[in-house]
């Protein structure tokens, strides 16, 4: 490739960085300043540094043009939310009074009022904070954070593009707040929330910006004509304003479709597409409308979730496609790099020769600066780039870690009735019942109790080699014994262990499974302060030898009551794990879900009656287009049956799921198959048991009646409220109560109270209930 005059004016950017620091000093300010050992200032002084810190390694790597905006105390969308002023109406007084304790308030609630609902960004997952938005709504601008940051960055001498959520995504992410009727639609609110756009944008102009991202993520989803002539009205009124930075509006994560011609005529200066989730769709799309023509291209050509190095080869022949497509190509990642971790240099652990393969923020940066090198001034210039690129990827793909034949030939025999249960559920509930003995109401929780600060410290310890094995599995054995002694003192009906030996629900069973590359720094943040470090999936995957028995069945020895057995599911190990890129989803899924499934037969055959395998992350992985979902599902659901269908009919089979929108999905949960699902509800106000319903869904649920994602203890009172509500869409003999989600993050003491709350609130709705 030589140098092209249409590339001649290419930049290298990125949409956004992660947030914590190297060492999560974001993560540890805040907590801090929750616990009140951190003053407010000193919270902010330690945002501001990171903020510095993160442009200028940027800059210093050779990105022409840095984000501003992007950086988030708690969450983006929230960020939004304070932006335009939409407060929620019990947060107010919080916020008028401090506006950093009102912002933790709506993010986390308070123990006198609820937080906003929690979701997950489209299909990662990370979570945001959901705008709650009625007819009454007032909206107001209020531009410092975006006008603070961008100066930050002016007076670092660097070239800045704030970030914003785009209009139009902010309000189909919005739902009706709390007493507005359900089937109110917050985009009739857009005439009404863009003067509030117009005004922020011309503060960033007056503070020196000369461009504006706005991230519309919502229009790669299938959009109704409705929603695609608000994103007409939408850009047409911003992009005649003569008091505003140059747009470059920007979406990702799939094909921009229908919304393509809408944004390529609007008077915008710019448009931003993902060309590594849907390269070919987004380049036939950009052809068939005739390119951009005047317009910047940002081409997303470096992908910003996955951790695989990119065939700097195959982007430069995308880019040179590109060419001739717009007045101006620029070179991007294909989304924020918040969904990725830091840098690769900080493990030490991993074989340097797969080291090689792997690509954090900082690699994905240098990756777009070298494409962007290579674009203006030909292949010539980076010839040295394109010689270690083809060898790590030929080194990859030639390696004996990323293929087993023994598992592949496994895999390939699965047959149909090995994926389906040997009795229908009616059948199989009634043998539960008798086997199990419960009550009407059970009581149970999902899986996981507090990671208390001991916990942790004895796992670093045994890692360290500070303690012997022995010391740290007595620890764990006294864990497990407290856990046990409390809930059955509580009395909850079914127990679990307390997970105390587990570092991560995805992580724990991937350090114990073949073809896993755990990361020892790799943190990628989830919600708020809650970072997660994915597993890399780098080879076929197998199961060595048993992983959770012999802790499930010490917890049974201490009790007469049923301890559930806990895995996590095939899907939630793929969509919480960098997944591989070069084979099919569902080949993987497969696999995994084979190595689940001597698992489970091992736990029953120790005795197990209940083994729950989690699946919350069916919903977040589901394909952003209708299109594509039936194929995906088709996959999903076969590998939860194939882990869960050896097993008799008498064991009770149970699967969880939280923070995503259950909805449209509801089929799948059936097709799942399993005896009882959990699903997060206490935020929501019970809506999935209304959608079970209206499904028809035959099985037993338990919608929670516990946010776990506050720290505020709900009350009896409002659990039993909460039970009553469920009661009207699931009748008694089926449902279960049990909290939205496992309790890590929790603390003891309001662990305790809420679950004392939650078995009193079941012991009143029992009571209540018709005499038999």
């Amino acid at each position: 490739m030589t140098p092209k005059s249409a590339a001649a004016a290419a930049r290298a950017t990125v949409y956004g960085y992660p947030r914590q620091g190297p060492n999560r000093e974001l993560k540890k300010a805040i907590e801090g300043y929750w616990k009140g050992r951190v003053t407010a200032d000193a919270l902010h002084a330690t945002a501001a540094e990171l903020r510095r810190s993160n442009r200028q390694q940027l800059a210093d790597a050779g990105i022409h043009e840095v984000p501003t905006g992007d950086f988030s105390y708690y969450d983006h969308v929230l960020d939004t939310t304070v932006m335009v002023g939409a407060v929620p109406e019990r947060h107010r007084a919080a916020v008028d009074a401090d506006a950093t304790d009102g912002y933790f308030a709506m993010a986390r609630g308070t123990q006198e009022v609820a937080p906003l609902e929690m979701t997950k960004w489209f299909d990662t997952n990370y979570h945001y904070l959901v705008p709650e938005l009625g007819p009454g709504t007032v909206f107001t601008a209020d531009s410092t954070k975006q006008v603070t940051e961008l100066k930050e960055a002016l007076a670092q001498g660097l070239t800045a593009r704030p970030v914003l959520v785009g209009p139009v995504t902010y309000l189909l992410l919005a739902k009706p707040a709390p007493g507005v009727p359900a089937d109110f639609e917050p985009l009739t609110l857009l005439d009404r929330l863009l003067p509030v756009y117009a005004e922020v944008l011309a503060d960033l102009r007056a503070a020196g910006a000369d461009w504006v991202q706005l991230d519309e993520p919502a229009l790669v989803q299938d959009r109704t004509p409705a929603e695609l002539n608000a994103a007409e009205r939408a850009y047409r009124e911003l992009g005649a304003l003569t008091d505003r930075p140059k747009l470059l509006v920007a979406s990702y994560f799939d094909r921009l479709g229908d919304a393509l011609p809408v944004l390529a005529k609007a008077p915008v200066e710019a448009i931003a597409l993902d060309f590594t989730e849907a390269a070919a769709d987004n380049l036939e799309a950009l052809a068939a409308v005739g390119g951009l023509p005047g317009k910047r291209l940002v081409a997303g050509v470096v992908n910003g979730r996955n951790v695989w190095i990119n065939d700097l080869q195959k982007s430069l022949s995308t880019l040179g496609t590109l060419l001739g497509l717009a007045d101006r190509v620029d070179v991007a990642a294909s989304c924020s790099l918040l969904h990725v971790p830091l840098d690769t240099a900080a493990e030490k652990d991993i074989d340097p020769q797969i080291l090689r393969w792997l690509s954090f923020a900082r690699q994905k940066t240098a990756e777009v600066v070298t494409l962007a090198e290579g674009l203006v001034r030909g292949t010539d210039a980076i010839t040295g780039e394109l010689a270690a690129n083809r060898a790590a990827l030929a080194s990859r793909a030639g390696s004996p870690i990323t293929r087993d034949p023994a598992v592949r030939a496994r895999a390939e025999a699965v047959t149909d009735a090995e994926a389906r249960r040997s009795q229908p559920y009616a059948e199989r509930a009634a043998a539960q019942r008798a086997h199990l003995g419960l009550p009407l109401l059970p009581t149970t929780t999902i899986g996981s109790f507090p990671q208390t600060t001991e916990l942790r410290t004895a796992r670093a310890d045994l890692r360290a080699g500070r303690i012997e094995t022995a010391g740290y599995e007595e620890r764990i054995k006294t864990e497990i014994q407290e856990v046990i002694s409390f809930q059955e003192e509580t009395g909850i009906d079914v127990l679990v262990h307390g997970e105390p030996e587990r570092n991560d629900m995805v992580q724990y069973f991937a350090e114990q499974l073949t073809g896993y590359l755990a990361t020892q720094h790799g943190w990628v943040q989830s919600y708020g302060t809650r970072y997660v470090r994915p597993p890399i999936l780098a080879g076929d995957i197998s199961r060595p030898e048993p992983m959770t028995v012999r802790w499930t069945s010490y917890a049974q020895s201490l009790s007469d009551r049923p301890v559930k057995g806990m895995l996590t599911g095939p899907v939630t190990m793929l969509a919480w794990s960098f997944v591989r890129d070069d084979q099919p989803l569902g080949d993987t899924a497969r696999q995994v879900a084979l190595a689940l499934r001597d698992e489970v037969g091992d736990l029953e055959a120790a005795g197990t009656s209940v083994i729950q395998v989690d699946e919350p992350a069916l919903r977040e992985t589901l394909p952003l287009r209708a299109a594509d979902r039936a194929a995906y599902l088709a996959w999903a659901t076969e590998a939860f049956r194939i882990s869960t269908s050896g097993v008799r009919p008498d064991t009770q089979i149970h699967t969880h799921m939280c923070y995503a929108e259950f909805g449209d999905i509801v089929r799948a949960i059936d097709d799942l198959d399993a005896d009882v699902i959990s699903l997060e509800a206490a935020r929501s106000h019970m809506q999935v048991a209304r959608e079970l319903a209206a499904h028809g869904y035959p099985r037993e649920a338990g919608p929670g009646v516990y946010d776990i994602h506050s720290p505020r203890v709900p009350s009896a009172d409002e659990a039993a409220d909460l039970l009553r509500t469920g009661l009207k869409a699931i009748p008694a003999e089926r449902l279960w109560v049990n909290p939205d989600c496992g309790l890590k993050t929790r603390g003891w003491p309001e662990t305790r109270a809420s679950l004392e709350n939650l078995v009193t609130a079941a012991r009143t709705v029992r009571g209540e209930l018709p005499a038999s």
